[in-house]
């Protein structure tokens, strides 16, 4: 007996259909959605795995992710974090047959991972739907330029405050919310030690520019904030 499909969310109110049927005719995403699989990720499972074979394309329906590198010397750097609904996994879409980094979810994450070969077939005969997904790519991918351009130039005081800003703005999208990413993780993510991060925090509290509750972090002051990102 073959196995019932599992639908853990609703493809007629989805973004990625939303945005496909702009493109294509619903006959065509049709061959899409019948290629693709609706999976569940807790915390910490990774989503696919740096090096591994590029299969799916991802859809982010629900929850937040990061995206993860790792380095010859197996430092692992945080390159951005997301929060569905989002098209990830359009690096690998076109020119890579292994995945360039790891994606791991943070919180628990509803994510469809579509069948890449089924895919290109019809984004092939469509070719503003390309430059569409393209330009969704380097949307989502120009924070992470930014970040990189940050490490640069800024130091820790900066960089903690960059990420703590993008984190409010792009993801948690809230003045106060709960860390999904462990201090190890924003570490990571600010490429600086887990006691600077903690440092900064304990520091950038005492001077009213945040607030610390247990894991969440109440942002007081965006401007100060701000300052402090673009001075470095």
């Amino acid at each position: 007996m073959l196995n019932k499909r599992v639908e853990l969310f609703d493809c007629n109110r989805c973004v990625f259909k939303s945005l496909s049927c702009r493109f294509m005719k619903e006959d065509e995403f049709e061959v899409i959605r019948k290629a693709s699989v609706q999976l569940k990720f807790k915390k910490g499972e990774v989503v696919y795995k740096q090096g591994g074979k590029a299969q799916s394309l991802i859809f982010l329906h629900s929850g937040i992710v990061k995206f993860c590198y790792q380095y010859e010397t197996g430092q692992n750097y945080t390159m951005t974090v997301v929060r569905g609904p989002k098209l990830l996994g359009g690096a690998n879409l076109f020119f890579q047959e292994t995945n360039i980094f790891s994606i791991e979810a943070l919180e628990e994450c509803d994510i469809c991972l579509i069948d890449l070969p089924a895919f290109v077939q019809v984004a092939m005969r469509n070719p503003s739907y390309i430059l569409a997904l393209c330009e969704n790519t380097l949307n989502m991918f120009q924070h992470s330029i930014f970040n990189f351009i940050s490490l640069a130039h800024n130091h820790v005081n900066g960089r903690i405050a960059n990420v703590l800003l993008y984190l409010w703005e792009h993801v948690y999208r809230n003045s106060g919310f709960d860390f999904t990413l462990s201090r190890k993780e924003l570490a990571q993510f600010a490429a600086c030690s887990h006691e600077n991060v903690i440092t900064t925090l304990s520091r950038f509290n005492k001077e009213g520019f945040i607030e610390l509750e247990g894991k969440k972090i109440i942002i007081k002051d965006i401007a100060g904030l701000s300052e402090i990102s673009k001075r470095g």
